[in-house]
This record gives C-alpha cells, sequence and structure tokens, in this order.
C-alpha cells in the first residue's frame, strides 16, 4: 500500500466513524521525542490489583514500579524499589529495604505505608482481585518505619520474589485510589513509574508523558532514569494489516502485534527490524467450563482435542512463526513433568470419532452430533480482533469434522473479561505468560479461582492439595511431585485445548536504538526506560 492509499484508506475509515481505526497523526499531536505503538486490544481499566490482561499490565509497568524486578533471563530476582532483601529461616517472613528517594508523579514522596497498603488493597477481599493469590498466604504486612517494610506469610511461598516482580506487585497511592473510587485506572492512576498518566480513551488510545523526576529504574536497564522519550501513545487497532501498515509507512515506531504474516516484509525492509527472545513462555488454548452440558464429559472434551490440528494452525494461520501446543505450558519451562512427554493429547480425527460413537453422540442429516435430543453445539467465548476470530474459525471447522457444531461469540476486550466472569458459556479463548509450569497451574486451577481466572469451574481437592505441597515445599523434589501430580491431572482429564506457544518477537524501526525485549507477562517494551532514537 503506498502512502497515499494509506492516509486515503485512513481518512476514510474516520469519516464513516470508525472509533477503533487508526486515525492520522496530525501535526502538534505528538512531541518531537514521541513514539506510537499499536496494538491489537485494549484492557478493561488500569487497576493493578484488578486487570489481567496484557494490555494493562505493558501500561502499568510504565505508570509504577515494584518492589522487586525480574531479569531478562526470566529466572534472576534483582532490585526495585527495595535495594535489598532478607528472608527468615523458615521461609516465613521478608524485610525488604526501600529506597529512600522515590516519589509519585505528583511529587509526593513514596514510604513504606504506600507499600503496606498497596498489598493489603492487593489481598483485601473488597478488591475482589483475580490474582489474589498471587500474593501468597499473607499472615501480615508491616511498616517498621519509613524505609522498611516486613512482609509475614502464613506459610512458605517460594514464589513470593517473582510474583512481587509482576505488575501486579506495583506500589499505587492510596489518596489517589481513595479520590478516584470506582474511576481509579479508568480515569487515573498517580504511580512512581517512568511515565506518567495524561489521558486515556477506551479502544482507541492511552497517552503517557516522562516523568522529568524518575531516577530509581531496575538494575537490569541500561537507563535507570529519566526515560529517553518524552511521550508515549499507545493506539488500539482491531485490524492485523492496519497494524501492519502502520509499522510499514512509520505511523507507529514499535509493536508486537505484527501478523505473522507481515514479519517477513517487516525483515525485508531496511528501515525495520525484528527483535526476537526466546526466553518467553505464552501459550494460547481453548478452556472448556467442565460442568456444562455436553462438555461435561471427559471423553466428549478429549474427542474434541484430538479434532484439532494444531500444526496446521501453526502453520497456515501463523507462517510458521508459532510452536504446536500439545502442552499446557511450555515443556522447557520450570516444574513441567517431563515423563509426561508421551502421553499428551496428539491430533487424530479417526479417533476423535470414535470416541463420540462410543459415547453415543449420533450424527443428524445437517452432520452435527445429537444425543437425547441434544445437539453437541458448545457456545464459545472469545475476544474481538483477528488473532482470535481466526483461531476460532480455524478450531470451529476441525470440530465439524467430527460432527461438533461450535458456537462462537466475540467481544470488545473492555466487555470480554466480565463475560468471561460469568456462566453463560461451554468454552472460552485464552492466552497467558508464565515463567514456570507451576505458576501457570496455580493460576487456572485453584478452586478458590472460580469463576476467574479458574474460568473451567476446575474444582478438585487433590489438585489443592498438590498445588499447596508444591507451592509450599523448600525442596525441589517435593515441589517437582506435587506439580507434576496436577499436570498429569488436567492434562488427563482434557480441561483445555492447546492450541499453540508463542515466542516474543517485536517489529520496530531502525531509528530506534536496539534494545533488549522483556518477557513478564508479555511485556516486551517492559518499563520503556531503554527505548530511544538513534542520534
Amino acid at each position: 500500500m503506498t502512502t497515499t492509499g494509506w492516509t486515503t484508506r485512513l481518512a476514510a475509515l474516520a469519516a464513516l466513524g470508525a472509533a477503533t481505526a487508526l486515525s492520522p497523526i496530525t501535526a502538534g499531536a505528538q512531541t518531537p521525542n514521541s513514539i506510537t505503538i499499536v496494538r491489537e486490544v485494549d484492557s478493561d481499566r488500569y487497576d493493578p490489583h484488578r486487570s489481567t490482561a496484557r494490555a494493562g499490565t505493558e501500561i502499568l509497568f510504565m505508570l509504577g514500579d515494584t518492589l522487586v524486578s525480574l531479569d531478562f533471563d526470566m529466572q534472576g530476582i534483582k532490585p526495585g524499589l527495595a535495594t535489598s532483601w532478607t528472608v527468615s529461616p523458615d521461609g516465613k517472613t521478608y524485610t525488604f529495604k526501600l529506597r529512600n528517594d522515590v516519589t509519585f508523579c505528583d511529587g509526593k514522596k513514596m514510604t513504606a505505608a504506600d507499600v503496606v497498603y498497596s498489598i493489603k488493597r492487593w489481598i483485601d477481599p473488597a478488591t475482589r482481585s483475580p490474582v489474589v493469590w498471587r500474593a501468597g498466604p499473607v499472615d501480615d504486612v508491616v511498616a517498621l518505619d519509613d524505609v522498611t517494610v516486613e512482609y509475614r506469610l502464613k506459610a512458605p511461598y517460594s514464589e513470593l520474589l517473582y510474583q512481587l516482580s509482576q505488575s501486579f506487585g506495583i506500589i499505587i497511592d492510596k489518596a489517589n485510589v481513595e479520590a478516584l473510587g470506582a474511576d481509579f485506572g479508568v480515569k487515573g492512576f498517580n504511580g512512581t513509574g517512568p511515565y506518567c498518566w495524561v489521558d486515556w480513551r477506551p479502544r482507541n488510545d492511552m497517552r503517557l508523558k516522562r516523568n522529568a523526576n524518575y531516577k530509581w529504574g531496575p538494575p537490569i536497564s541500561e537507563n535507570t532514569g529519566p526515560a529517553h522519550i518524552e511521550e508515549i501513545i499507545w493506539r488500539i487497532v482491531p485490524e492485523e494489516t492496519t497494524r501492519l501498515a502502520a509499522v510499514m509507512t512509520g505511523q507507529s515506531q514499535i509493536t508486537q502485534y505484527i501478523p505473522y504474516s507481515g514479519l517477513s516484509q517487516i525483515r525485508a525492509n531496511r528501515n525495520l527490524r525484528v527483535l526476537e527472545t526466546k526466553e518467553a513462555f505464552w501459550t494460547y488454548f481453548i478452556g472448556f467450563k467442565i460442568d456444562k452440558a455436553g462438555v461435561d464429559d471427559p471423553i466428549v472434551r478429549r474427542a474434541i482435542v484430538m479434532a484439532v490440528d494444531q500444526e496446521s494452525i501453526s502453520k497456515d494461520i501463523n507462517f510458521g512463526e508459532t510452536e504446536p501446543a500439545y502442552s499446557y505450558v511450555s515443556q522447557l519451562a520450570r516444574d513441567w513433568d517431563k515423563s509426561y512427554d508421551g502421553k499428551l493429547i496428539k491430533t487424530n480425527v479417526a479417533e476423535a470419532n470414535r470416541l463420540l460413537d462410543q459415547a453415543g453422540w449420533v450424527r443428524g442429516s445437517d452432520g452435527i452430533r445429537a444425543k437425547n435430543g441434544v445437539r453437541l453445539s458448545p457456545l464459545a467465548y472469545g475476544f474481538a480482533g483477528s488473532t482470535w476470530q481466526k483461531l476460532m474459525e480455524q478450531v470451529q471447522g476441525d470440530l465439524r469434522k467430527v460432527g461438533v457444531d461450535m458456537r462462537i461469540q466475540m467481544f470488545d476486550a473492555t466487555v470480554a473479561w466480565g463475560k468471561l466472569a460469568t456462566q453463560e458459556f461451554d468454552m472460552f479463548g485464552m492466552s497467558f505468560p508464565y515463567v514456570t509450569a507451576g505458576e501457570a497451574l496455580n493460576l487456572y486451577f485453584r478452586s478458590v479461582n472460580v469463576p476467574t481466572p479458574n474460568r473451567m469451574n476446575w474444582k478438585n481437592a487433590d489438585t489443592d492439595a498438590n498445588l499447596i505441597k508444591a507451592s509450599t515445599a523448600i525442596d525441589d523434589a517435593t515441589r517437582s511431585s506435587g506439580f507434576a501430580a496436577v499436570i498429569q491431572q488436567v492434562h488427563d482429564a482434557a480441561v483445555w485445548i492447546p492450541l499453540y506457544h508463542e515466542p516474543m518477537k517485536i517489529a520496530m524501526s531502525t531509528r530506534l536504538a536496539p534494545f533488549k525485549a522483556h518477557n513478564i507477562y508479555g511485556s516486551g517494551l517492559y518499563k520503556g526506560l531503554d527505548l530511544k532514537y538513534v542520534r
């Protein structure tokens, strides 16, 4: 597409009132030292305790800071707002020493009281955080003085520091939360991060400005502050070809939301480059709500999983840029049970048909199976946008080959998260980041996480016991055996249809200097501190 054609198309879309289209950047809309990032979907809010969307996390990391930071290798824990920490011999008490030079965007100094408030709001039932479990079995959090916080646990929690490095552990301002009420993270956010909130227009764009006073960035960044870039604009562009055009024509300088079909064009363009990193665990799957009629039968679920062609998805939809998934997490991740590799459910349409026949589901004249007068027609919820639309349609086609009529209903991300917390659907599409298999299992399969993020309604006493056993273990053998038991149990029950494992790939202008992409929660740009133009 030529630049002229691109501009004409954008103008036409704007004239039609397409709120989600990428509109031309007019004079004065950006500072000279500004970047625009296009992405597929928006978050429902920017509250660290209530948003589980990558779209929320990638902005929250720029708006705020955490006690500790995760190194690029996804293993090492480094300082953040805390300069150091100690752990008691029984593993139940963490004592953090804080920096004494941190301020919020409004200039107010951050102290241990802010840390205590943030953690306690996170775990407060009134907050209704879907990620409360990540904070661990908290007994109390106490400010010993302005720069010392004692984090007391009821039991050891081996992943505490990792969880505190995530966006859910961002330190927030009590006065800001109380002033905004239900609009916290919707109409504003007063954080300590390298960028400050300017304006959010849901499903359109988010504008951030540089925090000129910022100088406490994590040591994993080459630049610890202030940020090089004065202004960052995040634009929502659902259509993948439009996102690609935005990068190709310079309307967007960087994004990790390029369609797989366009990566070869990016690589061939001398004005663009692709940053890639392998230290990424991000998996796409479709889950079953296992107590809904039809998909409440594990034999039916196993047949449905067998009907899906993961290799075709990675090859035909993703242009060979992803790895077909048969496991719920990468088999390279820590805590994965390698002894289970040979037991994973693989594509086998003939066996899928045999299982459905055996279970008493008979094909009708239209080819769709029914039993006792009820059609095998599960309703699947998904996110609007090109990625999930194509995935759902591909799976829908695969399932029709075995007589299953999967119905699809897609929602904008600002609505979808609420819809996915209901009991209205039978199946749902989701993708998620993780560092260890144990983290993923704790996220999705704990009974207390129903209805979200445990959208499958998987409530099992053995699962809960093994997750607790592994998470509180002080030796690797106990940890591994606990998580292995859960891996085997949920895979045998065919609770998900795994689709593919996604690597981190960022398209960017060569006008920007190369940098290290981070994989924490899929937020490749992390805090944006090392983003800068080549001079």
